[in-house]
């Protein structure tokens, strides 16, 4: 290899060439500008945040089916007794379902009232559920009107230490198996069921398989 070409660095020899300062100063500017963009961004939504906390929440519409409710409570408190109704409000996980949480002592003469009342006219009782919250236990009857399609939920609490809620049988032929099974389940007495007895365990089964104390004689099953 001659002395000039060694100079000149031919073949595998060659210096990196390192970009010009031109666009050195080019890609620096770039990202200037992207990062003022997004400083800017953060900027517009931490005040928008600001601005949506400082605003007073606009006031929600009351639930359309809030004056079926209003009526039946009152009908209830007027008919049957002043302190029958123990809650009353607007399920809204449940298509604003209204909601009447019933004195035990009072269910009974409420069931009928809900039944026959003209305004109210609930004459099918869809299902009833049991429910254990440890600190009580709960039954809950989901009720409605074939005629007008007007729906409710009715809860009614009892001690867990001696659970009694009047059967409704009487009023809802649906209540029996239902009632049954709960006391089955549950350990919850319906006094005037017309044949309250197990429907799915053993008559001599030790305890109640739904409750949360409930200590099962096999673990592993």
């Amino acid at each position: 290899m001659s002395e000039e070409n060694k100079k000149s660095g031919s073949g595998d020899e060659r210096e990196p060439v390192n970009p010009p300062p031109a666009a050195e100063g080019a890609d620096a500017d770039k990202q200037a500008k992207l990062k003022a963009a997004a400083e800017a961004r953060a900027a517009r939504a931490a005040a928008k945040a600001a601005e949506e906390a400082a605003a007073p929440a606009e006031p929600k519409a009351p639930s359309p089916k809030q004056p079926l409710l209003d009526e039946a409570v009152e009908l209830i408190k007027t008919l049957v007794h002043a302190d029958a109704v123990e809650e009353a409000s607007i399920n809204e996980l449940n298509g604003d379902m209204p909601t009447l949480v019933i004195r035990a002592g009072h269910w009974l003469a409420t069931a009928e009232l809900l039944k026959s009342h003209a305004k109210l006219g609930c004459d099918y009782l869809r299902n009833v559920s049991g429910v254990d919250y440890e600190t009580h236990l709960e039954a809950v009857y989901h009720l409605i009107s074939l005629d007008t399609k007007r729906e409710f939920a009715v809860k009614v609490k009892t001690d867990r230490d001696n659970p009694s809620i009047p059967s409704v049988v009487a009023v809802w032929s649906t209540a029996n198996w239902n009632e049954r099974e709960i006391y089955d389940l549950l350990g919850i007495d319906f006094p005037g069921h017309p044949d309250l007895r197990r429907i799915m365990m053993p008559d001599d089964w030790v305890g109640h398989p739904l409750r949360k104390d409930y200590v099962p004689l096999d673990p592993e099953v």
